[in-house]
C-alpha cells in the first residue's frame, strides 16, 4: 500500500471516527485501499498482532456499527468504486463496495434495469455498507433487500484469507450459502471487496396513491387487508398523526386527517389500472376520508412531498434523536400501532412513526436530547419496552438498520441462548482473534 493512503493524522483519522449514529472513537490509523490484495494484507498483519480492524464505506449507518470501538485500524472502501460489469442477459451486476448506490441506479437506469434495495441513504450510501447491513428501502416490500438481490461476493476473512461464495446463476444449491450470510453480518466476519447483485427489469408504468384515515388504527388495519390481496404494490409507506403534524408545518397541504398510506403500484402498462383498482378496493373500509390518485409524475412527486418533507422535519426538531426499525407481521401493525402510543403516554416522550409498513417494517423515532438525562433515562426505559412489546408480537428487532452497537444488548430478548452461542462459533470459524469489528452485534 502506498504510504500516502495509509493516514494516521488526528485530523484525517477524526473524519473515520464516527457515523450517523452521532457516536465517535478515533481510530489509531485509516487505510484508504484500492483493491482486495490490500485489504489482504492488511487483515494478515492485523490478524498476527491482534489489531482491531473496522471496515468502513461512508458512515451512514445509524447504529454505531461503523464506529471504530476498539480503536484500531479502519480500512475504508470508499476508493474501490468500480462498476466492473452489467450484464443484462444474465441479470447481474458486478460491483466494488464503494460504489454508490445512487451512481449503480443511475448506470443501469438507461439499460432498462434498477437494483432493488432503496435505502433514503442511496445518493450516497454504499453498497458494501447496504450489503453489511441488509439495508431495504420502500421497494423491499415487493421486491426484497439486499440479500434478496445478491448471487455472489468475494470477501477477506480475519486472518487474511480471500474467498468467494455464490454463483452468476439465479439457482445455486451447492453447500452453505455464504453469500447470504454474510449479508447483515456487519462487517463481523469477512470484508466484502466485490459483490455480484441480481436485477430486475424496470416496469413500465407506476402510479402513486394517497390514502387518509381517520384514525392510526384504521390506516394499519388498511396495511393488512392491501397486503392479503394478490396484488403487491412496490412501495406501501405509513405515516402517523404526529408525523403528519411534522409536515403540515412545513407547508405541505394535506386534508384531515390522522394516518396516511402512500402507495406506489407499478406494472406493465396495461396491467396498471387493474392493479390500482385491487389495492383501492383493498383499502376500502372503516377510518378512510380521503383518496388521491397520481396520474402523472407532477402529481406523484407531489404525493411524495409529505413523505420526502418528514426526515428534515425530524431532524430540525431532534437532531440526535432516537430511530429503531423494528418490524412485525402486517397483520400485527394495528397492535404495534397502539402499543407504541401506550408507551409515549407512559414515558412522557414524543413518539413519530413513520416507515415501510408493507412489509411490517416501522420507524419508532423517539424525540427526545440524549443529553438532557431525564429524556435520555425515559427513553432507555421506553426502548426497553419497546423491544418487549415487539418480540410478543412475534417481530424483530430490526429491519433494515442492523444491530450495531444500539441493539447489540437487546439481542438475548430476539435470539435464544443457544442460537447465539451458535452464532459466536460461526465468528470464531471467520475471524479466530476477533479482530473484525469487535463488540458489534453479538452481545458482550
Amino acid at each position: 500500500m502506498q504510504p500516502e493512503r495509509l493516514l494516521l493524522g488526528t485530523e484525517d483519522c477524526l473524519a473515520y471516527s464516527y457515523d450517523n449514529s452521532k457516536r465517535s472513537v478515533m481510530p489509531q490509523a485509516v487505510a484508504l485501499c484500492v483493491n482486495a490484495k490490500e485489504v489482504a494484507d492488511l487483515l494478515r498483519v492485523c490478524h498476527e498482532r491482534a489489531i482491531p480492524v473496522t471496515a468502513r464505506g461512508r458512515g451512514t449507518n445509524t447504529t454505531g456499527a461503523s464506529v471504530p470501538i476498539a480503536g484500531g485500524l479502519v480500512i475504508s472502501l470508499e476508493r474501490m468504486q468500480r462498476i466492473i460489469e452489467i450484464n443484462t442477459a444474465d441479470r447481474y451486476a458486478v460491483v466494488e463496495p464503494g460504489v454508490l448506490n445512487g451512481d449503480l441506479q443511475a448506470a443501469l437506469k438507461p439499460l432498462g434495469f434498477f437494483w432493488p434495495p432503496d435505502p433514503t441513504s442511496a445518493p450516497f450510501s454504499s453498497i458494501g455498507g447496504n450489503l453489511a447491513c441488509n439495508a431495504g428501502g420502500p421497494r423491499a416490500v415487493k421486491y426484497g433487500a439486499c440479500r434478496d438481490n445478491i448471487l455472489a461476493l468475494q470477501a477477506v476473512d480475519g486472518r487474511g484469507e480471500r474467498f468467494s461464495s455464490g454463483a452468476l446463476t439465479s439457482k445455486h444449491s451447492v453447500g452453505y450459502d455464504l453469500t447470504r450470510f454474510l449479508v447483515g453480518s456487519e462487517g463481523t466476519l469477512g470484508i466484502i471487496t466485490q459483490a455480484t447483485l441480481k436485477l430486475v427489469p424496470l416496469p413500465t408504468a407506476k402510479r402513486a396513491l394517497r390514502l387518509l384515515f381517520a384514525r392510526i388504527e384504521d390506516a394499519a388495519a388498511a396495511v393488512a387487508r392491501i397486503m392479503a390481496q394478490p396484488v403487491t404494490p412496490c412501495a406501501l409507506e405509513f405515516i402517523d398523526r404526529e408525523s403528519l403534524a411534522l409536515v403540515r408545518a412545513r407547508g405541505v397541504n394535506l386534508p384531515a386527517g390522522d394516518a396516511l398510506l402512500l402507495v406506489e403500484v407499478d406494472a406493465e402498462a396495461s396491467a396498471l389500472d387493474a392493479a390500482c383498482n385491487a389495492v383501492l378496493n383493498a383499502a376500502q373500509g372503516p377510518g378512510l376520508t380521503d383518496v388521491l390518485v397520481a396520474h402523472d409524475e407532477t402529481q406523484t412527486d407531489t404525493l411524495w412531498a409529505a413523505r420526502k418533507a418528514l426526515s428534515p422535519a425530524l431532524r430540525s426538531l431532534a437532531p440526535k434523536k432516537i430511530n429503531e426499525d423494528v418490524v412485525v407481521p402486517v397483520s400485527r401493525l394495528p397492535e404495534l400501532i397502539a402499543g407504541v402510543d401506550v408507551l409515549a403516554r407512559q414515558h412522557a416522550l414524543r413518539i413519530v412513526n413513520f416507515g415501510h409498513a408493507g412489509n411490517g417494517n416501522i420507524h419508532v423515532n423517539l424525540m427526545i436530547d440524549p443529553s438532557d438525562p431525564v429524556a435520555a433515562n425515559a427513553a432507555a426505559h421506553c426502548l426497553d419496552d419497546l423491544f418487549a412489546l415487539v418480540v410478543s408480537l412475534h417481530g424483530t428487532l430490526s429491519g433494515e438498520h442492523g444491530i450495531g452497537l444500539a441493539k447489540r444488548d437487546y439481542m438475548p430478548r430476539a435470539i435464544d441462548a443457544h442460537t447465539l452461542g451458535l452464532m459466536r462459533a460461526i465468528k470464531t470459524v471467520f475471524d479466530p482473534k476477533g479482530i473484525l469489528n469487535p463488540g458489534k452485534l453479538l452481545p458482550l
